[in-house]
């Protein structure tokens, strides 16, 4: 054999000592995984609904594989500060987010974002939702969805909404319900939900499309009225509002949801791993009662369902967020 031949076999051998290295070392990474602490970045403040939902999951997680988990939060530029961080994080399990809405909706309503939902991230699982719910003031003269369906057709444009942002899960939520009955409503646009209902009470506002929990003790006393539920079926939360299908809107369904995705190349194994966790997190008793005080449905699901679920998600509100014409703020 020539000294060119031997070249080749010793390239050759090189290659091969790498690439068995390189699948040792994924193979042992999987088989100790986790031996550090493990961080889900929330990409929201410290106390809100995803922040509650990530501790929660979290620390029942830690308690099953005797790790730490630590939540990290990291808001801004509506969750996108905190999905980038992961996007771009380590690929070795140790660093994942709780995601919500955003993941999905966050891909229309945003021309330079410097990741890609579908591409950038590996599905782990999705925790649940909370479906959103239609409220209006307790003098509104709409007693049904009917009746506010037949009120801004009769009124084109006069009637509103309110919502705690541009391109949120509320105003979303109402855009849809817009394009689906045909109507024509005005969007008003506060800095956050408050304000909102604040204004909602007030009488300045015609309806608003929201989590049930923010306005369950407004509704209890009589401040407001629930007149549907975005949801297939009723919610234990609100047992005698009906749902917009039964309120005679077909196909109506808005809701917030989360679950976890760490990046892309994280083997699959370990994405496995973390996954099985999670969903076992979901069948303890404590879990499911601090979810539930948040208004939550439990639906769990594994790496593949949560990956068909977000193309899904990105595919229905880009079909909305364009109809629409809405942008970010």
């Amino acid at each position: 054999m020539g000294p060119i031949g031997k070249r080749c076999l010793q390239v050759q051998g090189w290659l091969c000592a790498i690439f068995c290295a390189a699948l040792f070392s994924a193979t042992a990474s999987a088989q100790n995984y986790p031996n550090k602490p493990i961080r889900i970045v929330v990409p929201f403040a410290a106390g809100g609904a995803v922040d509650v939902v990530a501790r929660a999951v979290g620390q029942r997680m830690s308690e099953q594989m005797g790790n730490p988990v630590i939540i990290e939060n990291k808001p801004g530029a509506s969750a996108n500060l905190g999905a980038e961080l992961v996007a771009k994080a380590q690929p070795d399990g140790y660093t994942v987010l709780m995601g919500a809405n955003g993941l999905a909706t966050n891909m229309t309503l945003f021309n330079n974002l410097t990741f890609d939902t579908m591409k950038d991230f590996a599905p782990v699982g999705r925790v649940g939702y909370a479906p959103l719910v239609l409220v209006v003031e307790a003098a509104s003269p709409a007693k049904s969805l009917k009746d506010l369906v037949a009120q801004a057709k009769a009124q084109p444009g006069v009637l509103n909404y309110g919502s705690a942002g541009n391109g949120g899960s509320g105003h979303l939520a109402s855009e849809l319900f817009e394009l689906t009955t045909k109507i024509d409503v005005v969007h008003v646009p506060y800095k956050g939900g408050s304000p909102a209902l604040t204004d909602l009470m007030g009488g300045r506002l015609s309806f608003m499309i929201i989590n049930p929990i923010e306005v369950l003790s407004n509704i209890k006393s009589g401040r407001l009225r629930a007149l549907a539920v975005a949801n297939p079926t009723r919610i234990a939360m609100l047992p005698d509002v009906p749902t917009f299908i039964e309120a005679g809107v077909p196909g109506y369904d808005a809701s917030v949801w989360w679950g976890l995705v760490a990046p892309a190349k994280t083997p699959k194994d370990i994405v496995a791993k973390l996954s099985s966790e999670m969903l076992k997190a979901l069948e303890d008793e404590g879990v499911k009662t601090k979810l539930s005080n948040l208004g939550a449905v439990i639906d769990p699901a594994g790496p593949e369902q949560f990956g068909k679920f977000l193309k899904a998600e990105i595919d229905k509100w880009a079909h909305v967020i364009k109809t629409a014409n809405i942008h970010a703020d």
